[in-house]
C-alpha cells in the first residue's frame, strides 16, 4: 500500500492518478474525503499532518509513502510511520536547499529533509524548482485585461510542470533508491516576460508583462506569504536576472520522454486563463 499525503494538491493529485494507472494500491490522506474527487479504487481517508491523532490509522499497512512538506509537523508522521512498519519515504522538497544561502524557504525544507533523514526509514528527496502551477496566479489578471504586473520580468527560471514532478515521485516510490535526491526543472529557461508571451501565443490572446516596483509586488505577495518568504522569492528573481537557473534533465532520463514545455502546460490549463463571457 502506498500512502499519498497532500493528495489533492498540484503534485499529489497527479501522483495518485499515475499510481492508479500503474496498478498500485493507493491510500490518499486529505482533510475532506467528500470533496477529494480522486479516481475510483483509491482509498480516501480523512487526516491532517498537523493532527497526529489521525495518522496511525492512515498509515496502517502502508509500506511506502509520499510526504508533503509541512514544516514542524513531520516528526509525528514519521514516528507513526515507523510504528506502522513503513519502509520508504519520498519527500517533496525544494531545490532551494541546494542554494549557497537557502533562505527562509530553503531552511524550512532542509529541516523537513533532516527530520526524514533522521528517521529509521529509507528515503528519497524530490527537489523541484519553480512550479509552472505558480503561474496560475496570473490567470485572473490575464482574464481581466491580459496584463501581468510584477517585478524582475527578465529574470530567467526553468519552471517545471507539476505532472513531471509527480512522474519523478512515482519512480521514487515504485523503484526506491535509498538516499537518492532528484533536482527537477522544466526543459526551458524562460523569463516572466517570456512566459506571459507564451500564454498569449498558446491561447491566441493578447498578453503582456508590465514591470512594477519591487515594493508593489511585495505587498501583493504578503497577502499569502509571510514577509521572509516574500523577500526570499523576490531576491531569487533579482539574482536570476544575471544568473539564469540552469536546465536539468532528470525527467527525460527517468521517464524516457522529454519534460513538458511551458506551452504544453498552458494548453493543459487553458480553461483557467480563458476569459468568461456572460
Amino acid at each position: 500500500m502506498i500512502l499519498v499525503t497532500g493528495a489533492t494538491g498540484n503534485v499529489g493529485r497527479n501522483l495518485v492518478h499515475e499510481l492508479v494507472d500503474a496498478g498500485e494500491r493507493v491510500r490518499a490522506l486529505t482533510r475532506d474525503p467528500a470533496t477529494a474527487d480522486l479516481p475510483d479504487g483509491v482509498e480516501t481517508v480523512a487526516g491532517d499532518l498537523t493532527r497526529p491523532e489521525t495518522l496511525p490509522a492512515a498509515l496502517q499497512g502502508v509500506d511506502r509513502a509520499f510526504l508533503f512538506p509541512v514544516h514542524g509537523a513531520l516528526e509525528a508522521f514519521l514516528a507513526a510511520a515507523e510504528q506502522a512498519g513503513t519502509r520508504h519515504i519520498v519527500l517533496l522538497s525544494s531545490d532551494s536547499v541546494t542554494f549557497p544561502r537557502p533562505g527562509w524557504i530553503g531552511e524550512r525544507h532542509l529541516a523537513c529533509e533532516q527530520a526524514v533523514a533522521d528517521s529509521a526509514m529509507s528515503w528519497t528527496f524530490v527537489r523541484p524548482g519553480l512550479f509552472m502551477a505558480n503561474d496560475l496566479g496570473w490567470a485572473a489578471p490575464i482574464r481581466r485585461d491580459g496584463t501581468v504586473r510584477g517585478s524582475y520580468g527578465d529574470a530567467a527560471m526553468a519552471p517545471v510542470d507539476e505532472r513531471d514532478i509527480a512522474a519523478i515521485a512515482v519512480h521514487a516510490l515504485l523503484a526506491p533508491d535509498p538516499a537518492k535526491t532528484y533536482e527537477v526543472t522544466g526543459p526551458q529557461s524562460l523569463s516572466q516576460i517570456d512566459r506571459v508571451r507564451v500564454i498569449g501565443e498558446t491561447l491566441g490572446i493578447a498578453t503582456r508583462f508590465e514591470e512594477v516596483p519591487r515594493e508593489d509586488t511585495r505587498r501583493q505577495l504578503l497577502d499569502r506569504l509571510p514577509p521572509p518568504a516574500a523577500d526570499f522569492l523576490l531576491d531569487q528573481l533579482s539574482a536570476a536576472r544575471s544568473t539564469p537557473v540552469p536546465v536539468l534533465t532528470p525527467v527525460e532520463q527517468i521517464t524516457g520522454r522529454p519534460a513538458r514545455t511551458y506551452a504544453e502546460w498552458v494548453a493543459h490549463h487553458a480553461a483557467s486563463f480563458a476569459r468568461r463571457h456572460d
